[in-house]
């Protein structure tokens, strides 16, 4: 298949710029995979759609501020999105410039900060801040909204661009398939004995980054750190033998499950993916999905087809579009059984 192949029509006023009245009043879209039907639903109406000993996997990855606006000696202006952390004050980043940063040039930045480019990893540059970073961009960091929510980050933004369970701080983009979940639908998914377990994947600025070739065997997916415990290998384990079955809560969570099972079975992970899943993909682990719409001819959309079957997604996408669902990141969500 082609990028082209994963490409739907969307009207731009159907683009969330800000989220629902409360974060489990979104709508949801089941997808039942093997009959192709779609019922319109409510994201309260989760809990009724899982069984007792289903396994919730979260990513509890927390997004720090990340983006920051500084300039060159000259007064030009440069934005700089943060990638990860290197350590002793140096970090990888996206730079947009007038012209692309060279090594030795430096960017004041606030708090009389001054970053030194290091050097130039293919689209991402090597800062030295010469400080801590955590601290500084927590300090000076905008919220990273992503690039097709077009005001500027506000109060609203810092909380509801955050699950309510993210842990651990390390992610430029939220998972946001997790933003539906509020303490009280939490609450009911354990009355119902639905079980939960935590993983960690710190979604970096690449998810954003279009896909540049129309042969996807061209394509090289952006890497991004993951950390899957073994307390989470225990719990799909534990489902797994009652019949439970292991809901990812979220394309992150996917990625990670399956990095962790490449071998064949789940172990315990932590290091980088690179991995890239689309149709003809072999699932080892996840058994359903909660997802929210994603961008035409992105890898999350790629993903997505793989698993819900690439007729049926794009129907369901389409269905979504006529039936005026919100989209992307503060937008609607699904969910593929």
């Amino acid at each position: 298949m082609r990028r082209a192949d994963f490409f739907y029509d969307l009207p731009a006023e159907l683009i969330a710029q800000h989220p629902a009245s409360q974060r489990s009043a979104s709508r949801l879209l089941h997808l039942d995979r093997e009959s192709g039907e779609l019922e319109d639903r409510r994201f309260t109406d989760l809990p009724s759609l899982l069984q007792p000993n289903d396994l919730l996997v979260f990513n509890d990855t927390r997004v720090i501020p990340a983006r920051i606006f500084g300039a060159k000696p000259t007064g030009g202006q440069v934005e700089i999105l943060l990638e990860r952390v290197l350590g002793a004050g140096r970090v990888l980043a996206q730079v947009r410039a007038s012209k692309a940063l060279k090594p030795g040039a430096q960017v004041m930045l606030p708090g009389g900060v001054t970053a030194v480019c290091v050097e130039r990893h293919d689209d991402l540059f090597e800062l030295d801040l010469r400080t801590d970073p955590e601290s500084y961009f927590l300090e000076h960091g905008r919220m990273p909204l992503p690039p097709y929510i077009e005001h500027v980050p506000v109060a609203e933004d810092a909380e509801r661009y955050q699950t309510v369970f993210a842990s651990q701080l390390g992610a430029v983009a939220a998972p946001t398939a997790g933003l539906h979940f509020d303490p009280p639908l939490l609450q009911e998914l354990i009355a119902r004995q639905v079980q939960s377990a935590f993983l960690t994947l710190h979604v970096g600025a690449g998810t954003f980054k279009n896909i540049r070739v129309d042969d996807l065997d061209m394509h090289r997916m952006h890497a991004e750190r993951v950390r899957v415990p073994q307390a989470v290998c225990d719990a799909v384990a534990t489902a797994k033998a009652s019949g439970g079955r292991v809901v990812a809560v979220g394309t992150t969570v996917v990625r990670s499950l399956e990095t962790a099972a490449a071998h064949g079975m789940l172990a315990p992970y932590s290091g980088e993916t690179r991995l890239f899943i689309r149709p003809g993909y072999e699932f080892r682990v996840v058994d359903a999905l909660v997802t929210n719409f994603h961008l035409p001819e992105s890898t999350l959309m790629m993903l997505v087809c793989a698993f819900g079957g690439y007729e049926k997604m794009m129907a369901a996408y389409r269905h979504a579009v006529a039936e005026r669902y919100r989209f992307f990141s503060y937008g609607d969500a699904m969910f593929l059984s």
